[in-house]
């Protein structure tokens, strides 16, 4: 058994691909567009993995992915909390942090510890972020930042 992608319901298509690719950095390697079952799916890899989603393609199904799945048509997914979480690991928590504030986007559980921060997308799904290798050593304005609405 190999992992091959999360799939997440998203209410607005492009404020998502805003969010997983401009501001995580996340890029688009597949789109299918099904007119007749009126929906769009586009697949994500993080930069790291796209060999990752190369080799695999040649052995069958790409992986590892995200999978965003946009209903053309209106659905509730309410707050999407019993989803649970993604998680991506990142060069340095602080800096990814910074460039996620500066594009408007709240840091929910900010990276205290310099290990872990959570931050939520447009459909409120809980993304967190995980320091690679050893911690960082804990600094301002990240060690007295409180937390911030859902994670």
């Amino acid at each position: 058994m190999r992992y091959l992608h999360t799939m997440l319901r998203v209410r607005d298509l492009d404020r998502a691909l805003d969010f997983y690719c401009n501001a995580l950095g996340l890029k688009e390697t597949r789109r299918r567009v099904d007119e007749k079952n009126r929906y769009t799916l586009v697949f994500l890899t993080a930069p790291e993995d796209e060999s990752l989603v190369s080799d695999s393609k040649r052995n069958g199904r790409e992986a590892p992915q995200l999978e965003l799945t946009y209903n053309w048509d209106t659905e509730d997914y309410s707050e999407a909390r019993h989803f649970g979480h993604l998680a991506f690991e990142v060069d340095n928590v602080y800096e990814t942090c910074e460039r996620l504030m500066k594009a408007g986007i709240t840091i929910n559980r900010p990276p205290r510890d310099g290990v872990m921060a959570f931050v939520r997308s447009p459909d409120k799904q809980s993304i967190e972020l995980l320091q690679k290798g050893s911690p960082l050593p804990p600094v301002e304005p990240w060690k007295s930042m409180p937390n911030v609405g859902h994670w």
